[in-house]
C-alpha cells in the first residue's frame, strides 16, 4: 500500500516539473529582447560532434537589441553562421571576421499578439498537466481505500493534493502574466 504522503510528493514533483517546462518553453520565445536562451536548442558540428553552441563560444548581450557570439577558434565562425542560417530562430547572423551578431528587431503590434497567444497556449499546457497529475494522484488515494487507507485519510490527502493543485496553478498564471508584459512592452 502506498502511503498518502508519498502519493502526494509524487504529484507535487510532477507539478514542479511542469512549472519548469513552462519557464523553460517561455524563455526560447523571443520577446523583442536579445537572450541568450534563445540559441539554447543550436548545435554546431565540433570535431566530428555535434556540439551545443554554448560549448564552442562565448554568447553576450552587449546591448537589449544584439546577441554577440565569439567563437573561441576563429575557423568555428563559418560553421556556426551556416547552424544560425539553419536554425529556425529567424535571425540573419552578421559576420564581422571576429565574432557573429545577431541583432534583435523590433516586434510588430501584431507578431506581439501572436508571441503572446503562443504563451498562452504553453502555459494551457502546463496547467493541463498539473491537472493530470492532481487527477492521478486523487485515483490512486481513492484506490488505496481499497486496500486499507482510512477515508478520512484519503480525504485529507485529497485536500492536500487540491492545495497543491491550486498553489502551482498560480504560479503558472504568475510566470505568464510576467512573460506576456515582457512582450506587450515596445
Amino acid at each position: 500500500m502506498l502511503e498518502p504522503k508519498q502519493i502526494k510528493n509524487d504529484a507535487e514533483e510532477l507539478m514542479q516539473s511542469a512549472v519548469m517546462y513552462l519557464d523553460d518553453a517561455l524563455a526560447h520565445i523571443r520577446a523583442g529582447k536579445a537572450s541568450v536562451r534563445i540559441l539554447d536548442p543550436i548545435k554546431v558540428e565540433y570535431y566530428g560532434a555535434m556540439t551545443p553552441l554554448t560549448n564552442v563560444s562565448t554568447i553576450t548581450t552587449p546591448d537589449a537589441r544584439t546577441i554577440q557570439i565569439q567563437p573561441w577558434e576563429k575557423n568555428m565562425l563559418s560553421v556556426i553562421e551556416r547552424a544560425l542560417i539553419n536554425s529556425n530562430i529567424g535571425l540573419a547572423p552578421n559576420n564581422n571576421g571576429e565574432v557573429i551578431r545577431l541583432i534583435i528587431p523590433p516586434l510588430t503590434e501584431e507578431r506581439r499578439r501572436d508571441l503572446a497567444k503562443q504563451c498562452k497556449a504553453e502555459a494551457e499546457n502546463a496547467k493541463v498537466s498539473i491537472r493530470n497529475a492532481r487527477r492521478d494522484a486523487i485515483d490512486t488515494l481513492k484506490k488505496q481505500i481499497k486496500e486499507g487507507l482510512p477515508e478520512d485519510a484519503e480525504k485529507d490527502a485529497e485536500d492536500e493534493v487540491q492545495k497543491l493543485h491550486d498553489k502551482y496553478i498560480r504560479q503558472i498564471d504568475e510566470v505568464y502574466a510576467k512573460k506576456e508584459k515582457e512582450i506587450m512592452t515596445v
